[in-house]
């Protein structure tokens, strides 16, 4: 049973400068870990042929699939704000771009061996790492939010070096594309105007043919950003490595490294390890997107016209961010709160909420849910604070002609009961580093419906069992 893919490689097709072919290294013994059944079949494949040995050979990167072109993408990027002027897959192989009855989407395989962008590394990843982007990439698709998804999970039957032996994995990866802001960055700095009209023309194409011009795509490209980021505010979710290289042109959410859901509430809430300084805070998140579209603007100025014009018109592009996430997180959050009409005095009922949860040290998915019932004034160390407040919406909900009991239904369909909650990840992770994947497999099941109440994963974590960093996979 040999799985069919029906590519068609674009990217492929582009100059040899923007890849390098490189097919994945094979593995010793590959084990399926976890095949993604509803997607499988949304992309017209056959999950038992995933299964099967063709098709797992497939999956660990033992075997290329008929039609596939395997290569792995150059680009640069700012990291922590650092420049680095050549970056790429260093450790995944983008097989190929299926042609599927929901569009056109890229398979890569990621944990797939060495490539010439591994920088010293050895281009293979750990299981934690893939079980993580796993869980949280599918949660964030059942909370409708852009992001690449899991397709399948492979074990590799081989050791991978960190800070002691892990178990190696392989993730089989589904995006829109793997275009980064860094892709741009790379060939801009390499003055190559030539390859940067090719990828241009390439991203207008495939993600925004209504976009005009270069112009037209950088505004395509902070609108869809502006969406995004108020939706992982929604969620109490942070990225952890906000890198110029970790943003999606085509919107949605990539690279699953230190992120991690807020527990507490607090806007200065880290989780990264690696984040020393705070700059991919929660609360940061907004202001690090405009730079990271900053940049992309910047590279894209040799397609702009005369120079001075172009900054000028690049700037008042970029300018436009705060206003389309302002208006954005203002839409999102009134939903939170069950209002469904603007008013003038909306953000301020909505950062009231925040700040007292934040000095509450309310759990943030619990209070939202909880809103309107008994149960949100005890996410408060002063349930006090929560009354206060939640008389100023009761009147705010009347104004719209409702009660909190006709805001309820809508509560709880905008309100997560559950997230991927940093605790219950790392417990599914130390379980399958001791080969037991059933809470891998339970709390992937329970976060596909969010909005259903699952009482035994809606709780925050024990003083025990709170998890304060988040490490990336390499």
């Amino acid at each position: 049973m040999t799985p069919q893919f029906n590519f068609d490689n674009s990217y492929a097709r582009l100059p040899a400068r923007f890849y390098t072919r490189q097919a994945p290294s094979p593995v010793a013994k590959p084990g399926i870990m976890r095949v993604n059944t509803k997607l499988a079949l949304e992309l017209g494949l056959d999950p038992a042929e995933l299964i099967a040995p063709d098709g797992l050979a497939i999956l660990a990167g033992n075997a290329v699939p008929e039609g596939a072109e395997p290569l792995a993408q150059v680009y640069a990027g700012h990291q922590f704000g650092g420049w680095s002027p050549q970056l790429g897959d260093g450790r995944a192989v983008l097989l190929g771009e299926l042609m599927t009855p929901k569009g056109r989407f890229d398979l890569q395989l990621k944990g797939s061996g060495q490539t010439p962008y591994s920088r010293m590394g050895d281009g293979r990843a750990w299981l934690g790492p893939v079980m993580r982007e796993y869980i949280v990439s599918e949660a964030m698709h059942a909370l409708s939010i852009p992001t690449t998804r899991a397709l399948a999970a492979v074990t590799t039957g081989e050791v991978v070096m960190r800070e002691r032996r892990y178990p190696g994995a392989v993730l089989t990866r589904i995006a829109r594309s793997h275009i980064r802001v860094g892709t741009f960055q790379y060939f801009a700095a390499k003055q190559d105007v030539e390859a940067l009209q090719t990828l241009c023309d390439h991203v207008i194409a495939r993600h925004y043919p209504k976009a005009d011009g270069p112009l037209g795509l950088l505004n395509a490209v902070i609108e869809a950003q502006a969406m995004l980021i108020a939706k992982w505010m929604a969620v109490g979710f942070i990225h952890g490595v906000m890198n110029t290289d970790n943003m999606s042109i085509a919107g949605e959410t990539i690279d699953y490294g230190p992120c991690a859901f807020m527990d507490t509430y607090h806007p200065e809430t880290v989780f990264s390890s690696i984040d020393h300084n705070g700059r991919y805070a929660y609360a940061r998140q907004p202001d690090v997107a405009v730079w990271n579209l900053a940049q992309l603007a910047t590279a894209l100025l040799p397609l702009l016209g005369e120079r001075e014009a172009a900054i000028e018109r690049a700037t008042e592009a970029v300018h436009r961010f705060p206003a389309l996430f302002a208006t954005a997180w203002q839409d999102t959050f009134r939903a939170k709160l069950g209002l469904t009409t603007p008013e003038q005095d909306d953000p301020e009922l909505i950062q009231s909420l925040l700040d007292r949860m934040a000095h509450g040290q309310a759990d943030f998915t619990n209070t939202f849910r909880a809103l309107g019932k008994p149960e949100a004034r005890d996410q408060f160390t002063d349930p006090t604070a929560y009354d206060t407040w939640a008389e100023v919406w009761q009147t705010r909900l009347a104004r719209e002609g409702r009660s909190v009991d006709d805001a309820l239904t809508l509560i709880a369909r905008v309100n997560p009961a559950i997230i991927a909650r940093n605790h219950r990840v790392e417990q599914a992770i130390a379980a399958g580093l001791n080969g037991d994947l059933v809470a891998f497999h339970t709390l992937t099941e329970a976060l596909q419906t969010p909005f259903a109440d699952h009482p035994g994963f809606a709780a925050p974590p024990g003083k025990d069992e709170a998890v304060t960093q988040t490490f990336c996979g390499t």
